[in-house]
């Protein structure tokens, strides 16, 4: 769905006004917003989702264990798995490509022919966006800036 498209133009009055007036000071305000979130992105490509929701678990999880162990090595070890999760599905989804085609033309200054496989996929919207905010996340419950949340939803 595309910000100028008729379906958008449909589907942001209903979640303002399911929002504002259905969901107003209500526990499903959050529900609401995580699903419209979601089906905004997977309306698209629902494949994407798995994408959003593996980032959503991974640092869900990661900030409950960096917030509940008792050593510093635990809560790091926890910090940098979300990292290198993250980070891989950004990289390989942003920029694999990118260095698979550099390294072909590289070695082709050489008279080195690669046959590099590429992905044939049209970068996910938004993916830096939520990669970053996925990490600092877990990086200000490691640093005790924030506590984990608790509650998968929000």
């Amino acid at each position: 769905m595309q910000f100028n498209s008729l379906e958008y133009v449909l589907f942001l009055p209903i979640v303002f006004l399911l929002y504002w007036f259905v969901f107003r000071r209500n526990k499903w305000q959050n529900v609401l917003l995580l699903a419209a979130s979601y089906f905004f992105y997977g309306y698209w490509n629902w494949r994407f989702l798995i994408l959003i929701c593996t980032t959503t678990v991974v640092s869900y999880v990661c900030g409950l264990i960096i917030e509940r162990s008792p050593t510093v090595r635990q809560k790091k070890i926890a910090n940098v798995v979300n990292i290198v999760v993250n980070l891989a599905i950004l990289g390989t989804f942003k920029y694999y490509n990118f260095f698979a085609e550099s390294l072909q033309d590289l070695f082709a200054v050489f008279g080195i022919t690669l046959d590099w496989p590429t992905l044939n996929i049209v970068l996910t919207v938004g993916i830096s966006f939520y990669t970053f905010q996925a990490l600092s996340y877990t990086i200000d419950v490691y640093k005790e800036k924030i506590r984990a949340s608790h509650n998968l939803i929000t």
